[in-house]
């Protein structure tokens, strides 16, 4: 059994984070967009924002459809570059936007992470009548990590 006298501190500090935001939840996007943010900018570290296009959630009809994809990845696009300009407008130096299509989950622990190298992951919550919870999706990615993840309330 571990006493006082059996550890001491020890500094901690991060090189790159990123952020995970869900293009149907604004609300918890937001909130983890802010803390990131502010870690980045406080602390002068590269921040990549990732996106993932869910086409899990398509039916055959829209899956098939070149116009109903092109239309969803413009969307995911638009909403990614947005956060990329209000993450430099706030003052964050170094801002890489990231893109994936398929399960969140498994594109951003086997894709993103693996190449953009992060050692630090937000994510947001999500609301539900009024109580706090976390999605499948930060779920899975806060257990399956190899870094250390915060899940923003």
């Amino acid at each position: 059994m571990l006493t006082e006298d059996d550890f001491e501190a020890e500094e901690m500090s991060y090189k790159r984070l990123l952020l995970a935001v869900d293009d149907d939840d604004d609300e918890s996007s937001r909130k983890a967009f802010n803390y990131a943010c502010t870690l980045a900018r406080t602390f002068n570290l590269p921040l990549g924002i990732v996106s993932v296009m869910e086409t899990g959630d398509m039916n055959i009809y829209q899956s098939l459809s070149p116009d109903i994809i092109k239309s969803r990845r413009d969307d995911i696009y638009h909403d990614l570059n947005t956060y990329v300009s209000k993450a430099r407008a706030f003052g964050v130096k170094e801002v890489t936007p990231l893109i994936g299509e398929g399960k969140p989950e498994r594109v951003i622990l086997e894709e993103i992470i693996p190449e953009f190298k992060p050692d630090l992951i937000l994510l947001g919550s999500h609301r539900s009548r009024g109580n706090v919870r976390i999605g499948h999706v930060a779920g899975a990615i806060m257990r399956e990590a190899k870094v250390s993840t915060i899940i923003v309330k």
